[in-house]
């Protein structure tokens, strides 16, 4: 259980995708759309989609935006067909990319993540060549100066899969995907609410860029992350807030 630090890098992280989505509810709305059509209309029985609202009210979308999103998805309003697409590439220095996209044109969509990858230094790959590298997981992070003890006894006590200490004191909890949210409420319940929370595909290995490295990397994933039809971009790669800020 222990691990290295990512206090930083993760709320850098978070900070950019957070400046991007609160500016594009649309593709939240698209998220919820899908999980409702996939799960129906009721977060209480929809994991899936009581998740994506947990994230839309994460970014402040408004509720009428998020209903009519689910009234999409479950036919009560007109909606576009949506399908789920996994691209998968390389990044500067080898990093692994994974691109979840929703589309309705799957042609325009492929087009658009191709050239962003070659147009940035990238190169877009075939279907499995990096999913290996990853863990389709949940993950909480806790701010330094939470009580170590109690809440690696209360994660355990939820069902976490893995508790990471990193060097800067945050704590860092690991669930199995499906049991996400159930570990989380039953965390908050116990009086540990996470700076920061998310289901994701966890690198199992990372690259550490610097300097030109990581600003060029920045750059490739903000190329992607801009695109409409793409909802998620993650990667092995761990860039410093001090080679990115000023992108």
């Amino acid at each position: 259980m222990a691990g290295h630090s990512k206090w930083a890098n993760i709320q850098h992280r978070k900070g950019r995708q957070d400046e991007k989505r609160g500016a594009a509810f649309s593709k939240i709305a698209r998220e919820i759309t899908v999980a409702a059509r996939q799960g129906g209309g009721d977060p209480v029985f929809n994991p899936r989609l009581r998740l994506v609202i947990d994230k839309a009210k994460g970014v402040n979308m408004p509720k009428d935006k998020i209903d009519n999103a689910v009234r999409k998805g479950t036919g009560e309003l007109e909606g576009v067909d949506y399908v789920e697409i996994r691209y998968e590439g390389y990044g500067i220095g080898g990093a692994a990319i994974i691109v979840d996209c929703l589309t309705d044109n799957r042609t325009r969509t492929v087009a658009d993540v191709r050239y962003a990858f070659s147009r940035n230094g990238g190169n877009m790959g075939t279907d499995g060549c990096v999913a290996f590298q990853f863990k389709h997981c949940g993950q909480l992070l806790f701010a330094p100066g939470a009580d170590e003890t109690a809440l690696m006894d209360a994660a355990v006590e939820a069902g976490a899969d893995d508790i990471i200490e990193n060097g800067d004191g945050s704590i860092e909890i690991i669930t199995p995907a499906n049991d996400y949210m159930a570990v989380r409420e039953a965390l908050e319940k116990a009086g540990f609410a996470p700076e920061f929370g998310q289901v994701t595909m966890k690198p199992e290995n990372e690259i550490e860029l610097t300097g030109d490295d990581a600003a060029k990397m920045q750059k490739l994933i903000d190329a992607l992350e801009y695109l409409d039809d793409v909802q998620d971009v993650y990667t092995s790669a761990v860039l410093s807030e001090q080679d990115t800020h000023s992108l």
